[in-house]
């Protein structure tokens, strides 16, 4: 699959999130074999840690059977990262992430942050940003028109 179609299937599952801000997220195996996919769901679950990357990681990582390692596994998801994501697709070792927008306020992946590079990490996986990027970020104007004020 490429990138493109890997970020396709992150946001079919943005496009699912109801009241959550649409960001979605996929786990590919090695293999390229679809692990998991999920949307955000904080103010569905009440649940401040459940972002798109973390519920994705942590069916992926039931689904994977090595435990909670994601070894060759692939990250995909609408928005660059924020920090909490970030950290844990570095210590899910996860080994490629490829995320659609920019996140210049909050992203931890190359914009306000790059945690995931930080040579002091002893993981460091390979990052694709930008894959359909403008479709991502419509999703996300789309979901903010009518939530808060331009």
């Amino acid at each position: 699959m490429s990138d493109a179609d890997l970020v396709s299937v992150a946001l079919a599952a943005a496009r699912e999130s109801g009241p959550d801000v649409p960001i979605g997220a996929a786990v590919f195996a090695p293999d390229g074999r679809l692990l998991a996919r999920a949307h955000n769901a904080r103010e569905e679950l009440g649940d401040p840690t459940a972002h798109a990357e973390v519920i994705a990681l942590r069916e992926a990582a039931r689904e994977f059977g090595d435990g909670w390692r994601l070894d060759g596994c692939t990250l995909a998801v609408t928005v660059e990262p924020c920090t909490m994501c970030a950290g844990a697709l570095v210590l899910a070792r996860v080994a490629r992430v490829v995320f659609g927008a920019w996140e210049p306020r909050t992203g931890a992946v190359g914009s306000l942050w790059d945690v995931v590079r930080d040579r002091r990490l002893n993981h460091r996986p390979e990052v694709r940003g930008g894959v359909l990027e403008a479709e991502c970020a419509a999703l996300l104007a789309e979901f903010f028109t009518g939530h808060r004020d331009v």
